[in-house]
């Protein structure tokens, strides 16, 4: 005869088989795409090189951040990058990269600078003009004075270009 425990096992296992032929069965599909872009009606982007009209320049800015922001659209989208008549397109200026003191140390000298990099942007959406907009984008990074600006200038550049190119593209294609 069978006891009262083998009856509990029994169902136990019924109900797991049941639940797992119902998992199996069932297909959940989830997608994660880095963008929300319709690629039936969007297949291409102009991105222009963004001159710097900054007070404070210095010479490698320019290209670092260009070649990041194409970079990332072409790593993160399907779209084609064309030189004019981009269904999507992206202008605009490096307008500000300036340091300034951040935090001061007990003997009264500063102990941190803070550089900054403000970037304008002008983006088309000519497959959907409700999107166009103008507006500015700014990164930040500090180093201590007991480093060189120039030592650490690329790092730092490099660190607030990947930061501006990510807020870009996720005002411009991720819609998030």
């Amino acid at each position: 005869m069978k006891t009262k425990a083998h009856y509990y096992i029994i169902c136990y296992v019924a109900c797991a088989i049941v639940t797992l032929t119902a998992l199996v069965s069932c297909s959940v599909s989830y997608k994660f795409n880095a963008s929300s872009i319709d690629y039936t009606k969007t297949k291409t982007i102009l991105i222009a090189d963004f001159p710097i009209r900054s007070s404070y320049v210095w010479g490698p800015m320019g290209t670092i951040f260009n070649n990041e922001l194409k970079d990332k659209y072409a790593n993160n989208t399907r779209l084609s990058l064309v030189r004019r008549n981009g269904d999507l397109k992206i202008e605009g200026e490096i307008t500000q990269y300036q340091q300034r003191n951040k935090s001061v140390s007990a003997d009264g000298f500063s102990a941190q600078t803070e550089l900054s990099m403000t970037v304008n942007v002008r983006f088309t959406n000519n497959v959907n003009h409700s999107e166009d907009f103008e507006k500015q984008f700014t990164a930040t990074s500090t180093y201590e004075n007991t480093q060189s600006l120039s030592s650490v200038q690329k790092q730092l550049v490099q660190e607030m270009s990947k930061d501006i190119c990510d807020q870009i593209f996720n005002a411009t294609v991720a819609n998030w």
